[in-house]
């Protein structure tokens, strides 16, 4: 695959984190770009949660100049979801091993290998900068790794499964595929993503539960509406949950 058109690439040795370096060149950003670390020393992923990050494993972010309503560029969650399954489909030949668990990661034998944070930025209603924090588990991670809350799946990486690539080579695979994706958005809308990544999600028609701050929601994940918001179909009716955790 070659880099796309377009698109500016940074690597630093270390950083604090990716997030933050693309915060600190916000004003100098004036095309996408995604600044990979070899090394980050704060990762961190969703809700604050720490992101294990040995040195091997790929953390990077991707700078953009947008304009519109937050609840739409958050959709670039799931073009980055389906750009990072084919990636991994792409290195390991092995996509039936994969599959996406909503909002923001992507599992391999039903264990987490990568994760998705989104940032954005703007004034009142408008947003006109997005990060999009990628971190993908390349190397076996540290022991005594575990789930932060009963019933989260667990990380694996892609050493773990035999395959190996280093950090560049893999961002060279996602931003062609996230290139090709984000085009997609844009031409057709996101019904047609929605097709797709419901066709590669986990647990659909199952019952799972749902974590949203102090509240839990427990019925069968029924599918996701046009904005990427999760259905839920509980005993007392259908529950739209736009942001949480799925615990199975």
């Amino acid at each position: 695959m070659d880099w796309p058109t377009g698109y500016r690439k940074i690597i630093i040795d270390e950083v604090d984190s990716t997030m933050k370096e693309a915060r600190r060149r916000q004003q100098y950003i004036n095309q996408p770009t995604w600044i990979l670390a070899k090394n980050q020393t704060k990762a961190h992923g969703r809700r604050g949660r720490v992101w294990s990050n040995p040195n091997g494993n790929f953390s990077a972010t991707l700078a953009l100049k947008l304009s519109g309503d937050p609840a739409n560029l958050a959709l670039r969650s799931f073009v980055t979801a389906l750009a990072l399954f084919d990636t991994l489909a792409y290195i390991t030949k092995a996509s039936k091993l994969l599959s996406l668990k909503w909002p923001n990661d992507v599992l391999m034998e039903d264990k987490k290998v990568a994760g998705i944070l989104l940032e954005s930025f703007g004034s009142g209603k408008i947003t006109d900068f997005l990060l999009i924090g990628v971190g993908v588990n390349l190397v076996p991670l540290p022991d005594g790794i575990e789930p932060s809350f009963g019933g989260m799946v667990r990380p694996t990486s892609l050493s773990d499964f035999g395959f190996k690539i280093n950090p560049e080579d893999f961002l060279v695979y996602l931003a062609a595929n996230f290139d090709y994706w984000e085009k997609q958005l844009r031409r057709t809308g996101f019904s047609e993503l929605r097709k797709v990544w419901l066709s590669r999600a986990i647990k659909i028609g199952e019952m799972i539960t749902v974590r949203t701050g102090l509240d839990l929601y427990e019925g069968i994940f029924d599918t996701i509406d046009d904005s990427g918001n999760l259905v839920l179909k509980m005993d007392c009716g259908i529950k739209v949950i736009p942001a949480g955790d799925v615990y199975f």
